[in-house]
C-alpha cells in the first residue's frame, strides 16, 4: 500500500475488481493505493467498530448503507488499537458529523491511519455485482496511483488471495495480557487471541471472569499455566485450513475435557479439531442483521456475523467424533451455513457470529452466560 493524505477529498479514485469491472468516484480518507478482498457489511450503524475489528485485516469494506460517517469517530469504540480494513468503499460520506461524542470525523480518521478509500460510487451496483460474481480481489487508486484500467488490472492480479492466507498471527498480541474482572471473581479464563475485538474480553469480565489474553502462538503447556477454568478461541482473519496450530492447540484443550467456548474463527478451528472440513463461502456474511436459528432452543436471533468461510459439517444428524458426539447447534436461516457447533459429551461449543456485538443487535449475549454455566457445572 503507498498513501499520501494531501488532496483526499478532491482527488479522483478508481475501483478495479479482478474480473475487470471498475468504478470511478473520488478519494476518500488517504490518497494512494491499496489492494485486498472486495467484501460487503450491511450494517446501517457500528462502522467504527467495523473498521477496527482484525478479522477484516486485508479486505477492502464495501458499506451497503448508502450515508456513511454521520456520527463521525470517537476514541471509546474501537475494537483494537487501528483500523485493520485494507480499503473503504462508501457511496455518500457525511459533510460534517452530527454526534455528542464525535471527536473526529471518519475522513480524517481514515486519512490519519493512512486507509485508502473511495466515495461517490455506486456501491449497489458493486454490491449485486459481488453477489453474483462472489468475493474477489481488489485494486482502490487514487492521486498520483491512477492510470489505465489495462494496468490497473495488472496490479489487482498480482495481489494474493484470501483462501490459503494466514493472517491470524499478523493481528494477534504479541504478549499476554490480562482483563480484569467486574466486581468479584468467579472465574479465570485463558483466551487465544486471533484477532480479538476488546468488546469480547470485556464482555467475559462483566460476568466476574478474569481473562487472560494469549497470542495466537500460545502453546498448550501456556494455556493451562495461567490455570484456567475454561478455554476461549477468538474471531480472527485468514483461511481456517492454515490454521494447524491453533486446531492443535483445541485438541489438547478437549483431550483435558476443559470448558471450550469459540466465536467465529474460533467456531472453524472447533470444526477442524473435530474432523470436519472448512470451505469459502461465495460472498460471505457481514453486517448486524443476519437471521441464525439457536436448534437447542428454537429461538431465532438477529445476529452481527463477518465471515467468508464455513464449517462443513451435517445439519441433519449427530456425528461421532474423536471428541464424542458432535452437533450443529446454530444455522444461518438465509442459506443453512453452519453457525454453530456444540459436543454432547463434554463441555465445548461454538459460534460462528458474534455475540459481543458493541454495535448491537444482542439478541446472542446469552452465549457467554452460557460459558459461565459450563464452567459452573465442570467446578461442581
Amino acid at each position: 500500500m503507498t498513501i499520501s493524505t494531501r488532496g483526499a477529498a478532491k482527488a479522483p479514485a478508481v475501483l478495479v475488481l479482478e474480473d475487470g469491472r471498475a468504478f470511478r468516484g473520488r478519494a476518500y480518507g488517504a490518497v494512494g493505493e491499496t489492494f485486498g478482498e472486495a467484501v460487503f457489511s450491511t450494517g446501517m450503524t457500528g462502522y467504527q467498530e467495523t473498521l477496527t475489528d482484525p478479522s477484516y485485516h486485508r479486505q477492502v469494506v464495501v458499506m451497503t448503507a448508502p450515508h456513511v460517517g454521520n456520527t463521525g469517530v470517537n476514541d471509546e469504540d474501537p475494537e483494537s488499537q487501528q483500523i485493520w480494513v485494507s480499503g473503504y468503499v462508501v457511496r455518500d460520506p457525511a459533510r460534517v458529523p452530527s454526534n455528542w461524542r464525535s471527536q473526529r470525523s471518519l475522513d480524517e480518521e481514515l486519512e490519519r491511519q493512512g486507509v485508502v478509500g473511495i466515495s461517490g460510487i455506486d456501491t449497489r451496483a458493486l454490491t449485486r455485482h459481488l453477489r453474483e460474481r462472489g468475493a474477489m480481489r481488489v485494486g482502490i487508486f487514487s492521486g498520483d496511483a491512477v492510470a489505465d484500467e489495462a494496468t490497473l488490472l495488472a496490479r489487482v492480479l498480482e495481489a494474493p488471495e484470501m483462501v490459503g492466507a494466514d493472517l491470524s498471527a499478523e493481528v494477534a498480541t504479541k504478549e499476554t495480557y490480562v482483563v480484569p474482572a467486574i466486581g468479584t471473581k468467579k472465574f479465570t479464563v485463558a483466551a487465544i487471541d486471533l484477532g480479538i475485538k476488546g468488546m469480547t474480553p470485556h464482555r467475559m469480565a462483566e460476568r466476574g471472569i478474569e481473562v487472560h489474553v494469549l497470542p495466537a502462538t500460545a502453546t498448550l503447556d501456556e494455556v493451562y499455566a495461567v490455570r484456567p477454568d475454561g478455554v476461549f478461541f477468538s474471531n480472527g482473519p485468514g483461511d481456517p485450513a492454515t490454521a494447524d496450530h491453533p486446531v492443535s492447540v483445541m485438541q489438547g484443550v478437549l483431550e483435558r475435557k476443559t470448558p471450550l467456548f469459540g466465536i467465529c474463527f474460533g467456531n472453524q478451528i472447533l470444526g477442524r479439531a473435530l474432523g470436519f472440513g472448512t470451505y469459502k463461502l461465495k460472498y460471505g456474511h457481514r453486517g448486524i442483521n443476519q437471521p441464525v436459528q439457536d436448534r437447542t432452543t428454537g429461538k431465532v436471533e438477529v445476529t452481527a456475523h463477518n465471515h467468508g468461510f464455513a464449517v462443513d459439517a451435517p445439519l441433519d444428524k449427530v456425528s461421532d467424533t474423536e471428541f464424542g458426539r458432535a452437533e450443529v447447534s446454530h444455522v444461518c436461516l438465509n442459506d443453512q451455513v453452519v453457525e454453530g457447533l456444540q459436543l454432547l459429551d463434554q463441555p465445548a461449543f461454538s459460534v460462528q457470529y458474534h455475540p459481543e456485538a458493541a454495535a448491537g443487535p444482542h439478541d446472542a449475549a446469552y452465549l457467554f452466560d452460557r460459558f459461565v454455566s459450563l464452567m459452573e457445572g465442570q467446578r461442581a
